[in-house]
């Protein structure tokens, strides 16, 4: 009985912290929105989907942030690929400190960390997809595999965070 007394506050810290997840094996916004929220917290200023599609295309750089790997499987067309574990900024050193970036991952956490790297090294717009390429394809919004040919599914990180894919096919 002691025990689950010392297990139990850090068992309420961990569902605190994501209050709405996919309960019972079911998809909800509110607990996808939730779940995005927490993941993209940080100094860089979020844009939404929609927010995202308002503005003109050819002004914004996105910058797909994943692996290769599932940059391969599909990606926003025209991102492009810097990675994560293996950033670096020689990869956009051909982009002005004035250039509108747009960073984005599967959710928004590692968008949000290479969106920090960004500004410290002095780039002025900078903003992060909240909810990231899950939520593009979430509402039906359209991918590209590495040859540029339009596909409907999407990589899902792990079994663990592919089930925020609800549109789309999930693949790892």
């Amino acid at each position: 009985m002691k025990r689950i007394f010392q297990v139990f506050p850090a068992i309420l810290l961990f569902v605190s912290c994501f209050p709405t997840i996919k309960v019972a094996g079911q998809f909800t916004e509110q607990g996808f929105n939730d779940m995005a929220e927490q993941m993209s917290k940080g100094p860089v200023k979020d844009v939404t989907v929609k927010e995202l599609k308002k503005k003109q295309p050819l002004t914004i750089v996105l910058l797909d942030t994943r692996e290769r790997s599932e940059y391969d499987v599909s990606h926003i067309a025209n991102a492009r690929w810097v990675g994560f574990k293996d950033f670096d900024l020689t990869k956009v050193s051909d982009l002005s400190k004035n250039t509108a970036i747009v960073t984005y991952c599967s959710v928004g956490y590692r968008s949000e960390r290479i969106g920090e790297q960004l500004q410290k090294a002095g780039y002025q717009h900078v903003i992060n997809l909240k909810g990231g390429i899950f939520d593009w394809v979430n509402k039906g919004n359209p991918v590209v595999d590495g040859q540029g040919k339009a596909v409907q599914q999407v990589h899902g990180y792990d079994q663990q965070w592919g089930k925020w894919v609800n549109k789309g096919r999930v693949v790892y």
